[in-house]
């Protein structure tokens, strides 16, 4: 099961609940920007709204859609939403009905249904599990209306954040920043196309769609060293025009794109400007 809602999220009327992923899902690099993009208006979803209803646990645990409940709610990172539009996915005996009427955001990464998964403990997730939980969040401020807070670990009985999710706050927006950065480097340093066979041997090479990145040039295969890496990695490097960190407004020094990065290395036995890289196997 997928564990980040889809690029393209319904309205209320059609609300509905994607599936959950396993733990140690990452994001992928168009929704790192999304998640910068929301962890902006984080601080907004944090500040006091008048007229706000504060539930216990206990309160909220009568929301679980069931003959006589007075609703069918559930709360992720403390804010309690409204889900019955999309009752048919969490009444009970539904699939997630054991969202229903509980803050369960560590489930929502790691998959894991049973009791003791199903709760809000979200102290030793990952970067990238919080800001999947993220964008859990930006799913449901979308697509359900939003009630309430849970007293209790996210806030407290003033209704304000507690520091645990001013924690939980900072550690998301790192993670956006550096799904940001990492973005910016693949844009900069696209993946090489790549293919092996037991008769042919290897063969790498760049094209104007490799790695996944549309652009307007086509590059040439480098061998890219990251810092604390074991190994280095091909990418397509650009080979004209100024330098991709050259600071704007300065002239131009050289027409030799990124070649001359200090992580980059040429492979041996490849033409420097081939596009294609072949290597009999051995």
């Amino acid at each position: 099961m997928a564990g980040r809602p889809p690029a393209r999220s319904r309205g209320p009327a059609a609300a509905w609940m994607p599936g959950l992923g396993g733990r140690g899902l990452w994001l992928g690099l168009a929704a790192a920007v999304a998640a910068t993009a929301a962890a902006a208006r984080w601080l907004g979803w944090w500040s006091g709204r008048a007229g706000l209803r504060l539930f216990v646990p206990e309160e909220l645990a009568r929301y679980r859609g069931g003959a006589g409940d007075p609703g069918l709610y559930l709360a992720l990172l403390g804010r309690v939403y409204d889900v019955s539009p999309g009752r048919r996915h969490y009444e009970p005996g539904a699939h997630y009905s054991g969202f229903a009427g509980r803050d369960a955001s560590r489930a929502f990464v790691t998959g894991d249904h049973s009791a003791a998964g199903l709760v809000d403990d979200v102290s030793d997730l990952s970067f990238s599990e919080l800001l999947t939980l993220q964008n859990w969040l930006s799913f449901y401020e979308k697509n359900y209306e939003f009630v309430g807070r849970v007293i209790g670990r996210f806030y407290g009985e003033d209704g304000l954040p507690t520091p645990e999710l001013a924690q939980v706050e900072a550690v998301i927006t790192r993670g956006a920043e550096a799904g940001r950065r990492a973005l910016e480097e693949k844009r900069k340093f696209p993946p090489c196309n790549a293919e092996w066979s037991s008769s042919r041997g290897s063969r790498l090479w760049c094209s104007p769609e490799s790695g996944g990145v549309s652009r307007d040039w086509t590059g040439v295969p480098r061998k890219l060293y990251k810092p604390g890496a074991k190994e280095p990695h091909c990418v397509c490097v650009r080979t004209s025009g100024p330098p991709s960190d050259q600071a704007q407004g300065l002239p131009v020094h050289t027409n030799r794109g990124d070649l001359d990065h200090p992580n980059l290395e040429e492979y041996a036995g490849c033409p420097p400007l081939a596009v294609t890289c072949s290597f009999p196997p051995g």
